[in-house]
């Protein structure tokens, strides 16, 4: 197998970082086109996310190919190689794999379980199909990932984890205020314009029935706080307001990404006896505990939402997470199959070859053989080699499946000289002991 990601997300880098990085729809095609044009690379496709950009590769060669990718994501960033590449991870052959499953299956994700990733991952995939960038390798890849995912949504409760999480943290404000009717008509702020916070304005929505919703959508990215504030018929606001729009909040829901505290104690006003309910959707908090000390501020997080029965169960990711085991094995099984089917086709014919060699210099030795006989022979000829092949070929697609399949296919083909070229082959790289990216030299 030859399957590369390399990337970054929430677990390996600040938000800060994750947005310098980011890649724009607008750009994903010429950052294809540019990876695709290395001489490592023989496909790609590119998942760009507010908490995740990750770079899918089919490579001819591991190390160039993770220099090739980590230059242009350093280039789109702005940054050095060796600045980014401190907030990079790489993953490599069955390690890739697993990865690129978990990531589909939302194991990966910031808030566990949610579904919007398979989207993403989905959109990611066509992009790459559409640039013809993604062929038989990321297709089967891409294909397998996608399954997983609908098999975890649809075989667990993992996927009702973000759901669960705003519906239950829209109840606890809704029980300060007296109702869900009377929620609806509050000033609500969504810090943060990723994943929860569309998931949070999503169900906004859909509580209110098509009713106006007062909602000021804050980000680091103003571009993207405009564009969900669009979307909830809302306004956008900067990070620098945020104390003043939280003077005239009713509810803050908070789910930035952020690896420190956001919203501190000065951000939050007394309060003159008007109720602020903070909902702290993010992992770390966004919010520091302490302004629950704060007179008329009602504060939840996400203990308070797991005592609820909010959060995503230890079965539930269990279940998940064996779905993508046994998915994984079914997939490196298939893909070690493949591996060997070029090696089994390369001794079909060269046996092939050498019987019809022979069959000419009988034709030569006896030119007057009769038609029928001939056959008959070459009949015979071909039968013979077949029974004789049928044992090796069938057992080292067999072989495949082990630790050791490949060196079974190298023997094969030096015991029968078969041109290694047509297979094909990239030694594997340990997974867990890649080249540092970070010492990898700018280009």
């Amino acid at each position: 197998m030859t399957l590369l990601v390399v990337g970054l997300s929430h677990h390996s880098a600040p938000v800060p970082v994750l947005e310098r990085a980011s890649i724009s729809s607008d750009d994903v095609t010429k950052v294809l086109d540019e990876l695709h044009r290395g001489e490592a690379i023989s496909e790609v496709m590119v998942l760009s996310t507010c908490n995740r950009i990750e770079v899918y590769a089919d490579v001819a060669r591991f190390h160039p190919a993770v220099v090739d990718v980590s230059t242009v994501l350093a280039r789109n960033a702005g940054m050095g190689v060796t600045e980014l590449g401190d907030n990079l991870y790489v993953h490599f052959d069955e390690a890739a794999a697993d990865h690129m499953l978990r990531v589909a299956a939302g194991l990966d994700s910031m808030v566990v379980g949610e579904s919007q990733i398979l989207g993403q991952l989905r959109n990611a995939y066509a992009i790459g199909t559409e640039t013809a960038t993604v062929g038989k390798v990321l297709h089967e890849a891409s294909q397998t990932a996608l399954r997983v995912g609908k098999r975890v949504h649809s075989e667990t409760g993992i996927d009702r984890a973000g759901a669960s999480i705003v519906s239950v943290a829209l109840q606890h404000a809704s029980t300060v205020f007296g109702g869900q009717d009377q929620l609806l008509g509050k000033r609500i702020v969504i810090l943060g314009a990723g994943s929860m916070g569309a998931l949070a304005g999503a169900t906004l929505q859909r509580l209110a029935g098509g009713a106006e919703l007062d909602v000021v959508v804050i980000n680091r990215s103003l571009t993207r706080a405009r564009r969900l504030a669009e979307n909830l018929g809302g306004r956008a606001a900067e990070l620098d307001s945020l104390a003043d729009e939280l003077a005239d909040a009713d509810v803050l829901i908070s789910s930035t990404g952020a690896t420190g505290l956001v919203v501190e104690v000065p951000d939050v006003r007394p309060r003159a006896g008007r109720p602020l309910v903070v909902l702290d959707l993010a992992l770390p908090r966004d919010v520091d505990p302490a302004v629950s000390l704060t007179a008329d501020v009602h504060y939840v997080d996400l203990e308070v939402l797991r005592d609820s029965g909010a959060m995503v169960s230890d079965a539930e990711v269990a279940a998940a997470t064996a779905i993508v085991a046994a998915e994984l094995r079914g997939y490196l099984t298939n893909q070690q199959a493949l591996a060997v089917a070029p090696t089994v086709t390369a001794l079909r014919a060269r046996a092939a070859q050498v019987v019809d060699g022979e069959l000419l210099r009988l034709d030569s030795r006896l030119p007057g053989l009769d038609n029928a006989v001939r056959e008959e022979v070459a009949t015979a000829v071909r039968r013979a080699v077949d029974k004789v092949l049928h044992a090796p070929t069938v057992r080292v697609k067999e072989l495949a499946a082990t630790p050791e399949g490949n060196s079974y296919a190298s023997a094969l083909r030096a015991l029968f000289d078969l041109d290694p070229a047509r297979p094909g082959s990239v030694t594997a790289v340990r997974a867990d002991s890649p080249e540092p990216v970070s010492e990898v030299p700018e280009k």
